[in-house]
């Protein structure tokens, strides 16, 4: 089956009067949409997978809700009550994706399918994208117990007698900020050691996250609990009275709405008092959706675990147990996905083609959008500058003023630097300095602008390399598309698959053993093979215009030499289902997840003759592959978010 090129109507497909009713285009904004492309297209983690992507075993997808690039060192303390954060009003964040990027920018341009494209919006509500990760047994994990395993060893629930529910009451509001009191005194009535040791286990072993000491005031001993989550040195894990035989991780589920995985860590150990570090997970998850993946930590027990349920909104944790190891990126075998498409505009028959399709033929396994960032500046552009070694550019890309909106301080901080390039005036700017923007300014303070490598360098590794995996993603879409373009969707002899680990190439003799299904191609690094056709010239001609040379991707400094590794090019989503369904209340839910089923939730009944139709679709994935790529084949639009923010202006107005 040969490919199709994606032409000017599929790249931007906005909503015209034949797709909606007079009512649909007039409809406005739910209060509740948080303007949905804000962060819309993200898609699944990007976690190697046997060889095939090793390049980015820890690589976060990149945020678009704060400004600039986020790193895992960021959190707001405002964030701990709800999991919410500031959103970027429809007018703003349309004005920014003006200046964004396209598909067509970052080598997005084939279709495998033959099917008509129609629209649809996705995530116009986070609760329109649930994830839930396959695990390493190979099942998809659910929330669906969250009782506390016994264990002899935890505290007695007896202990948590001592406190009067005013106690309680004045605690928990303490814990959430709601109180204008730095610090809740509990009397000690009968003042022993004993008395005073249960009412210390009974506070820190409700509310996680408060601490406690004894003072004596008036003659009177008082407990004085506060908070500890503004101490600059977070304790590490308890090492008394951790029982032997318990396996050292306590493994739990969590189901969080709205909130990353790294933000939602963060809030964790803030309440918890311990170390991010000592978490672990399989795979980063989306913010602007309902997530449910499996996360481990070191020597903290259940019960302290389960207490969060009663503090924490939008999350949710359970499914306790204790394990020996702790969980490592990579290690899951893909993601669950159950995505809604409101006001599509496609007819029933068009729906079935387009989900058969997707199901039997598959999909380009793109990188997608969220791989090249969100502003004018693309992060491609960046890992570039990294390559060729030109640092002065590098520090200009990252700091340099942009068109579009951005947070009013980090425009500032822009503009001052790009006046007098002085990295501490330009600090100076910024009320958060952990963005990356402020890591790299500190650097240069530290070190200099001539020695840009060593201030770049205090930048996590991690968020480092983010910059060139993007370039590695973009030489590798754009080589996908010519390979499409050249042979289609057949096996040629040249082609490449791997046997085990390693990549080998298609002989004469045996192309019919392969589908496309089975064809690699490699992202460009010193330790790969490149297919023996015209697609090799093509690799050295897009990195000898960016003056890199294909046979010597070793860089000076260590960190930014590429080995390269194998990503295939066609796949097809297992467990595919799908359902066109009808409703007139824009905001009703349409999912039940499972925090709905595990409080007896059900869905609300809704009009099968309703005047908006929706596309509920269900598939699993493998690691290193994104979502919106599978629904890109499906829509046939753009799924970039400047084209995605056209379509919701339409749709909002």
């Amino acid at each position: 089956m040969e490919s199709i090129e994606m032409d000017s109507v599929s790249l931007k497909r906005p909503i015209s009067s034949k797709d909606l009713s007079g009512d649909s285009v007039k409809r406005q904004k739910v209060s509740d949409n948080l303007f949905s492309t804000e962060t819309s297209l993200k898609a699944q983690d990007v976690e190697p997978t046997s060889g095939i992507q090793n390049e980015n075993a820890l690589d976060r997808e990149l945020t678009l809700e704060v400004p600039g690039e986020k790193n895992e060192e960021d959190f707001e303390k405002d964030e701990l009550l709800d999991g919410e954060t500031e959103e970027e009003s429809p007018e703003s964040f349309a004005d920014m994706m003006k200046h964004g990027l396209t598909e067509i920018d970052v080598g997005i341009t084939k279709f495998v399918s033959t099917h008509e494209g129609f629209s649809g919006i996705l995530k116009e509500r986070y609760s329109d994208f649930v994830v839930n990760e396959i695990g390493k047994e190979g099942k998809i994990l659910h929330l669906n117990d969250v009782s506390v395993p016994a264990d002899e060893e935890d505290p007695s629930e007896d202990i948590y007698s001592v406190l009067s529910p005013d106690d309680k009451k004045r605690l928990e509001d303490l814990q959430l900020f709601k109180n204008r009191e730095d610090n809740v005194a509990i009397e000690v009535v009968e003042d022993t050691k004993e008395k005073r040791t249960l009412i210390h286990q009974a506070v820190k072993g409700l509310f996680p996250g408060i601490e406690t000491k004894t003072e004596e005031r008036e003659g009177k001993k008082y407990i004085i609990a506060y908070h500890a989550a503004g101490k600059k040195a977070l304790s590490n894990p308890r090492k008394h009275s951790w029982p032997k035989a318990r396996g050292s991780y306590c493994h739990f589920v969590l189901y969080k709405e709205n909130k990353d995985t790294m933000d939602a860590i963060n809030v964790l150990s803030k309440f918890l008092r311990i170390k991010p570090n000592i978490f672990s997970y399989m795979g980063t998850k989306d913010k602007r959706a309902i997530t449910v993946q499996e996360i481990a930590v070191l020597k903290i027990t259940a019960q302290r675990l389960a207490h969060l349920n009663k503090c924490l909104m939008n999350f949710k944790l359970g499914n306790f147990t204790y394990q020996k190891s702790p969980l490592k990126l990579g290690e899951l075998q893909g993601n669950h996905f159950t995505v809604v498409l409101r006001n599509i505009t496609g007819t029933s028959e068009q729906v079935v083609q387009a989900m058969t399709s997707l199901r039997d033929i598959g999909f380009i396994n793109y990188y997608g959008m969220q791989r090249f960032g969100t502003t004018a500046v693309p992060t491609y552009q960046v890992g570039r500058a990294i390559l060729q070694s030109n640092w002065n550019e590098m520090v200009d890309l990252i700091l340099k003023p942009r068109p579009g909106a951005e947070k009013g301080y980090l425009v500032q901080c822009r503009e001052e630097w790009a006046k007098i390039k002085d990295p501490e005036a330009a600090l100076k700017k910024l009320p958060v300095k952990r963005c990356l923007e402020g890591q790299l300014l500190r650097g240069l303070a530290m070190y200099g602008l001539k020695n840009i490598v060593s201030a770049f360098g205090i930048i996590p590794r991690n968020n480092r390399l983010m910059y060139i995996h993007s370039y590695q993603s973009y030489v590798w879409n754009n080589m996908v598309s010519k390979r499409i373009e050249e042979f289609g969707l057949k096996v040629v002899p040249g082609d490449l698959v791997l046997k085990g680990d390693t990549a080998v190439q298609v002989e004469e003799g045996n192309v019919d053993n392969y589908t496309i299904n089975d064809i690699v191609m490699p992202l460009p690094g010193f330790d790969v093979i490149y297919p023996k056709h015209k697609i090799a010239a093509a690799y050295e001609e897009i990195l000898a215009a960016d003056n890199l040379d294909i046979k010597n991707m070793r860089h000076r400094v260590k960190d930014y030499s590429l080995s390269g590794a194998y990503r295939k090019i066609v796949i097809c989503p297992q467990d595919v289902s799908w359902e066109v369904v009808s409703y007139d209340d824009p905001k009703i839910p349409l999912v039940q997840t499972d925090l709905d089923k595990l409080e007896g939730k059900a869905l609300p009944e809704y009009n099968k003759e309703g005047k908006y139709r929706a596309l509920k679709m269900e598939f699993s994935l493998p690691p290193s592959t994104y979502a919106t790529m599978a629904i890109r084949e499906v829509l046939k639009m753009d799924t970039s978010i400047k084209n995605q923010t056209q379509l919701n202006t339409v749709w909002l107005r």
